[in-house]
């Protein structure tokens, strides 16, 4: 389990496939985890990144960084794929955006 990694996760009552957050040393020792969903809903604002089938995603799609939740790491469920490093660059600035940290 690492940084960047999309996984379908039980959230809510719902089954959603989510980015993993978290830095890799609390991934691997913390039972709350942070994540952000990924959504069909895309607004095209600076807070998404665009995914789709080139990340094992069925359709176009967006991580949105502007929602981050806590969720328990015993609700993932499959891991699906591994962002490349320009998308975890580019959710890093999405993140840093809806943080108000640039």
């Amino acid at each position: 389990m690492r940084r960047g990694e999309i996984w379908w996760a039980m959230v809510g009552k719902k089954t959603r496939p989510i980015v993993l957050l978290s830095r890799d040393s609390h991934l691997k020792t913390r039972k709350m985890i942070l994540a952000s969903p990924i959504t069909s809903r895309i607004r095209n604002v600076e807070s998404e990144v665009a995914l789709g089938p080139e990340d094992r995603l069925s359709k176009r799609c967006v991580v949105n960084a502007a929602t981050v939740d806590l969720i328990p790491k015993t609700r993932l469920i499959r891991h699906i794929w591994t962002l490349s490093m320009a998308k975890q660059d580019a959710l890093d600035a999405a993140l840093r955006f809806s943080l108000g940290l640039d």
